[in-house]
């Protein structure tokens, strides 16, 4: 066992330094509606696979119990193109603050994420205001591929949702060869592919229900407070 001679914390510290405790993660209080989840997609296509994974999505989260909205990423331009009040921009910004969770699929396209996927991701900001419009939501990935299986996409949206102060879950769904995995109506097909979704929806709809209204407390942080403690200060 490690032992120090001096245990005690820099003085610089400040009070700031608050210790966790049970108590704070006590169950919250009860909620009038049902966890709210929003869905992306990185597609613009007429037949979009990635659409037709977000809708089964939407499905299996409604058959939970869960309310959703579906983003149409049709006419948002580019991010930094148009002011923030175009309508687009303030309809998407308008649903990531409503959104307890979300999730992102994007089609795998030179190895990486899509345009349209990130410019979604990109319009939405950090901070609006005092208000962040992803911080503490919860967050599933997801990919469909034109190609044999890969994870390229799915890493790349959790190295933004980690950007974007998120809490991705652990389960994930990459549907490879995704021509073969949906009938012409656009329902997928019964496999492993979409067992797996399911297990994703539902581990997502899991996560959102147990940060339900501890969210602020989670993503409370030292710095942030110390930092806030200087800005009061400075105000007096």
């Amino acid at each position: 066992m490690n032992s120090f001679a001096d245990t005690s914390l820099p003085s610089f510290v400040g009070e700031q330094l608050q210790t966790p405790t049970l108590e704070q993660l006590a169950p919250p209080q009860t909620f009038d509606h049902a966890p709210r989840i929003l869905l992306l997609y990185g597609s613009l296509r007429e037949r979009s696979f990635s659409r037709f994974l977000t809708e089964e999505a939407a499905r299996i989260l409604l058959h939970f119990g869960a309310e959703v909205r579906i983003f149409d990423p049709r006419d948002l331009p580019m991010a930094g193109s148009v002011p923030d009040s175009h309508p687009k921009v303030v309809e998407l910004r308008a649903l990531s603050l409503w959104s307890e969770g979300q999730v992102w699929c994007s089609p795998e396209r030179h190895g990486a994420i899509t345009a349209v996927m990130k410019n979604q991701i990109d319009w939405i900001p950090l901070e609006q205001g005092a208000v962040r419009p992803s911080q503490g939501r919860t967050l599933a990935v997801m990919q469909v591929s034109g190609g044999s299986q890969s994870f390229n996409t799915v890493n790349t949206l959790r190295l933004l949702g980690r950007w974007m102060r998120m809490f991705t879950i652990p389960n994930q769904s990459s549907v490879a060869k995704a021509y073969e995995e949906f009938d012409e109506a656009g329902r997928m097909k019964p496999s492993p592919y979409y067992e797996r979704l399911v297990d994703v929806m539902e581990e997502l709809y899991k996560f959102t229900l147990l940060l339900r209204g501890r969210t602020d407390y989670l993503t409370d942080r030292y710095s942030e407070r110390k930092q806030q403690a200087a800005h009061n200060i400075n105000k007096i």
